[in-house]
Order: structure tokens, then C-alpha cells, then sequence
């Protein structure tokens, strides 16, 4: 890698760096930083002042002892253990000051990332994205990192500053000729670590966090499926896939390890040379008596000082190289984070701007609609019934049409049922309705998404008590307690109250019910929120015939409108239109009086 190459990289590594610390320092909170980094900075030259004082009492003792001068050795020893005494409190409140740094840092800093993670359902989207593994671990694990090793390796640059500034001008009353090897000594060390070892390390490091973030993914997953693992007997394919991925993380790593033994061959060849080389540069002096021995030791000091803050690269190169894959893998999170607002940004002005070039021109609109179907995102707009307008669906990917051109009304309280036969997209109907996809063209008129409820075949129960999962995702809702027991009994789930031990028990949910159970008590969920449109994907799927009528019943005496996916032809009642998807994108809609089921 050439030196140019090298520096391009560093360049543009530093300007990720400060595109993702920029936010905090542009935060509320900005002037609580301003103020840490000031005492923390001020702490660090107080530590400098000590190193050099330390470095002076230590050759002041060591030339009392060569000339075996009594009073000046315990001179110096009381005023070495009173510098002591102050500087131990200043070096223990710095390390302090630093991590509550680096802990508020990272609080602010995951709160930032977790607000861009939600909004517009982007961790719902990220899904898609190839180029964006395990998001999990880049909030918890990365974000800690980068907040610990920014100021880590901040503070070490700032102190090896201050520490040349220091130390220099021991050095240089001592010898000169120390100084000019020093320089050259330290450039040349400096290069060769970043050229031989940067791009390497760094791409190694990289991949080795991926692989340990899919290892630890593949184990939980093993955790939250467990019994239909255990009912498959898939123990041994399971072990088999995790093993094939934990080869992945060993063998990563193995290389890891080789050009660390690589690095340690010339870190420690590098340290240990630091030791002798002042020791072999000044050697005549002492020897003819031109230098005390004291003096001789200073210098060692201050040149071991100067050398490890001119070569700081060099000395931390293994951890800069794992940092430096955490602030990629950190900034291209980021990055995914800005496209999925910009992607929805545009897309509200698409829809923006069509809708008032309808309202402006309806004959232009009118002759140009062949190319407004060709619009890669569907546009949606508020309105009070739910339509679809010359809708045509894609797959995310645009290489598949699931829908083509659907045009129909779902008045309230006039149900929709779709059917149609596997992979045809019934579901992914229901997603665009939703607005989780967009890929396509064509118009999507709903209500606001308060008044929409959706309702997967597998109810998601998150963590939380019995309460929770009855009011979710309106969790903070004024909802009385009979009025939930009530609910519970509305669909036949009277007695799991005071099975579970009552409204605030928390347990595994998803392990406690049966599929049947959760499917009844996410049913609970709509009848407490009262949408008008409730957009069921196979959600009696694992009911009986009995339980299913009495859910939609339920819905029915509320005056809230299903949009049902379901293989069940005992649901048609409850519907008034029937739409029947085919597998060429074509579809029928017909009313459900008219509908023969086949």
C-alpha cells in the first residue's frame, strides 16, 4: 500500500470518524461535553507536569546515590513521595472523568441511532439491505466502543503532544544528538507499521466483528426457536450450519492472530531498542565523565517519553486497527439509516407532487397514465375509506410483478377477503396497504395508519406483563383493569389472568400460550383499540371453527372492517367482496353472494 494510498485512507477514515461524533457535539448536551473535555484536558497536562517531575527526582536520586551524597538522596526521595501523594488522586480522577465521558457519550449517542432505527419503520426496511448485517450489534456493541476508544486514543494523541512539548527541552539541554535520532527514528518506525500492517488489520478486524455478531445471532436463534427445533429433531443440522459459521469466526481470527505475532515481532523489537538505543547514543559522555549518571537517566526518560508519543501509532496500532473496523462498520449504519429517510422523503414528494398535478390537470393526468405507472414508489394519501387505484406491486427487489393495475373500494363496515394461492402476494398486498412496501405504482387511499390495524398469523407478544400485551402498542392507554379481564373473556381466554398470576405478570409469552392462545389474545388487541379497518393475514389460522366466528363476530358488532387473507371459506359471511389473486398478477373481484369457492 502506497503512502499516498495510506494517507487517502486515514483522510477519509477520520472524516467518518467526525460525520458520527459531529452529532453529539452539535447536541443539548454540548456544552456538558465542552466542560468534561476541558477538566479532562486539564487534567492530562497536570499528569505531564508529574511525568516530568518524576522524571527529574528520578535521575536526582539515582546522581545522589552515584556519589553517594546522603542528604541529597533523602532530599529527593521526600520530595518524590510528596509529588506522589498529589499525583495519585489526579490520575484516578482522571480515568473517572474520561469514562463518565465516554458513558454519557454513549447514552446520547444510542438514544441518537435507536430514534433513526425506528422512525419510518427503517429497522423494518434494513431487512432488505444486504450490505447491513446484525444492526443489534451495532448499537449495543459498537457504539460502546466508539465512544470508550474515541476518547482513549483522543487523549492519548493530546498527551503525546503535550508529553513532546515537555519533554523536549530535558532532552535537548541534555544532547542534541538524541533529538535528531529521535525524529528520524520514530518517522521511520511510524511508516513501515502503516504500510506493512494498516490495510490488513483492519480489513481483518472488520470481518471478524461480522462474524462473531452472525455466530452470536445464529445462537440466539437456536434459543427463540427451540421447540420447533426439538420437534423437527433438527439438533444435529442446527449444530452443523453453527459449527460451518463458528469456522468462519476461527479461521477469520487465525489470520488475525498472524499478522498480530507479526506486529508483536516488531512492537517488541521496537520497545525494547527504546531501552538501550539513548543508553548507547550518550554512552561515551558518561563514560569520559562529561555527563552524570543521573543526567543520563533523565535523558533515557525523556527520550522513552518523547518516543512513545511520536510512535503512538506504532505502540497502538492493534487496537486503532479493531477501531478503525467499528467506526466503518458504525458509519456505513449510519449511511443505510440517511438512505431510508431520503428514500421516504422522496417518496412523500413524489406523492406530494403528483397529487397536485392531478388536482391542476386532470386531462394531463388522465393522457399521461401509462407513465405514471412506470413511478417506482406506490403513493398513498389520507383519505377516510381505503382504495386502491391502478395499483401495481414488485417484490422489493423489482423483479417480480405480484399485482398488476388493482383498482377497488373497501367501504366500511363491507369487508374484503383475499384468497388465492401461495405465492401469488396476498400478503404482500396487506404490506403495501400498510405502507411497509412501496415498490411499484399506482395510489393507496386509507385512513390515517391510528385507524388501521394490522394482525400477522403469528401474533408478536413482546417483553413486557399481561397488561402489555393486551394494549399493544398503546401501552400507556387508561384502560381499566375489568375492562381488560372483560376483553380476556370476549375471546375466550377467561381464565389467563389468574393462570398467569394477574394483569402484571411477566412471563415468556411465546413459550406460556399456544398458537391458538396468541392468536385470540392478539384479537384482544383490536376489540381494546377499536380501528376501523383490521387487516388479518391467516390470523385464525390455528383456530377452531367455533373461536374463529366468534372473533369476527366480535369485529363485526364493533363496526370494524376486516381485510382478511384467509383459506377458510366460513369467513366469506363476513365479508362483502371477495378479490382472487392469481399467480400472473391478474386478479377478480367480485362480490362474495356471486363467489364460488374452488
Amino acid at each position: 500500500m502506497s503512502s499516498e494510498n495510506s494517507s487517502g485512507v486515514s483522510t477519509q477514515l477520520f472524516g467518518r470518524f467526525l460525520k458520527i461524533a459531529k452529532f453529539y457535539w452539535i447536541s443539548q448536551e454540548r456544552w456538558q461535553l465542552r466542560a468534561g473535555l476541558a477538566l479532562l484536558m486539564t487534567l492530562l497536562f497536570i499528569q505531564t507536569a508529574f511525568s516530568v517531575l518524576f522524571n527529574q527526582q528520578t535521575g536526582e536520586f539515582i546522581s545522589a546515590l552515584a556519589s553517594k551524597d546522603a542528604d541529597r538522596f533523602w532530599s529527593s526521595i521526600w520530595r518524590y513521595a510528596a509529588i506522589l501523594t498529589a499525583a495519585v488522586p489526579i490520575y484516578s480522577l482522571y480515568y473517572f472523568v474520561r469514562d463518565t465521558i465516554a458513558l454519557r457519550w454513549r447514552r446520547w449517542l444510542t438514544h441518537h441511532f435507536m430514534t433513526r432505527y425506528f422512525k419510518q419503520r427503517a429497522y423494518y426496511r434494513l431487512n432488505a439491505m444486504p450490505g447491513v448485517d446484525n444492526p443489534d450489534q451495532r448499537i449495543a456493541e459498537d457504539i460502546n466502543a466508539f465512544t470508550q476508544q474515541s476518547l482513549l486514543f483522543s487523549m492519548i494523541v493530546l498527551g503525546a503532544c503535550i508529553q513532546i512539548i515537555a519533554f523536549a527541552g530535558v532532552l535537548w539541554t541534555i544532547s542534541h544528538t538524541l533529538v535528531y535520532f529521535l525524529l528520524v527514528y520514530s518517522v521511520v518506525c511510524t511508516v513501515f507499521t502503516a504500510k506493512v500492517f494498516g490495510k490488513p488489520l483492519i480489513g481483518l478486524n472488520f470481518l471478524q466483528l461480522q462474524r462473531e455478531a452472525d455466530f452470536r445471532f445464529g445462537l440466539v436463534r437456536v434459543r427463540e426457536h427451540a421447540e420447533p427445533i426439538a420437534f423437527y429433531r433438527g439438533e444435529a443440522r442446527e449444530m452443523s450450519v453453527l459449527e460451518k459459521i463458528f469456522y468462519g469466526v476461527f479461521t477469520n481470527y487465525q489470520r488475525v492472530l498472524r499478522w498480530q505475532f507479526k506486529l508483536n515481532l516488531f512492537q517488541f523489537t521496537h520497545s525494547f531498542l527504546t531501552l538501550v538505543l539513548p543508553v548507547i547514543i550518550i554512552a561515551n559522555d558518561v563514560l569520559n565523565g562529561n555527563l552524570e549518571i543521573g543526567s543520563a537517566v533523565q535523558a533515557t526518560g525523556a527520550f522513552a517519553a518523547i518516543l512513545v508519543s511520536l510512535t503512538v501509532i506504532v505502540d497502538h496500532f492493534e487496537g486503532l486497527s479493531r477501531f478503525s473496523a467499528g467506526i466503518e462498520r458504525l458509519y456505513s449504519f449510519s449511511e443505510a439509516l440517511d438512505s431510508q429517510q431520503l428514500d421516504d422523503q422522496t417518496t412523500s414528494s413524489v406523492s406530494k407532487s403528483t397529487s397536485e398535478s392531478k388536482n391542476s390537470n386532470t386531462s394531463s393526468s388522465n393522457s399521461s397514465s401509462t407513465s405514471s405507472k412506470t413511478v417506482s414508489s406506490i403513493i398513498t394519501i389520507t383519505g377516510e375509506d381505503l382504495c386502491c387505484k391502478d395499483l401495481t406491486i414488485f417484490t422489493p427487489d423489482a423483479e417480480q410483478m405480484l399485482l398488476k393495475d388493482l383498482n377497488l373500494k373497501v367501504p366500511p363496515k363491507q369487508g374484503l377477503m383475499i384468497v388465492g394461492e401461495s405465492g401469488t402476494g396476498k400478503s404482500s398486498l396487506l404490506r403495501a396497504i400498510a405502507g411497509l412496501w412501496s415498490r411499484g405504482s399506482g395510489e393507496i387511499i386509507r385512513p390515517v395508519p391510528q385507524s388501521i390495524l394490522f394482525l400477522p398469523q403469528y401474533a408478536y407478544l413482546p417483553l413486557g406483563n399481561l397488561r402489555c400485551q393486551l394494549t399493544y402498542p398503546y401501552t400507556d392507554s387508561k384502560i381499566s383493569d375489568q375492562e381488560l379481564l372483560e376483553c380476556l373473556e370476549r375471546v375466550n381466554l377467561p381464565t389467563l389472568a389468574k393462570r398467569a398470576g394477574g394483569l402484571n405478570a411477566i412471563m415468556d409469552w411465546s413459550k406460556v400460550l399456544s398458537v391458538g392462545e396468541q392468536q385470540r389474545l392478539s384479537f384482544a388487541r383490536a376489540l381494546l383499540i377499536k380501528p376501523r379497518y383490521v387487516l388479518l393475514d391467516e390470523s385464525t389460522s390455528a383456530l377452531d371453527a367455533a373461536n374463529e366466528e366468534n372473533l369476527y363476530c366480535q369485529l363485526s358488532d364493533l363496526a370494524v372492517t376486516p381485510v382478511s387473507v384467509s383459506h377458510h371459506h366460513s369467513l366469506l359471511k363476513f365479508h362483502e367482496q371477495v378479490l382472487a389473486m392469481q399467480a400472473d398478477a391478474s386478479w377478480v373481484l367480485q362480490n362474495t353472494k356471486n363467489y364460488r369457492w374452488e
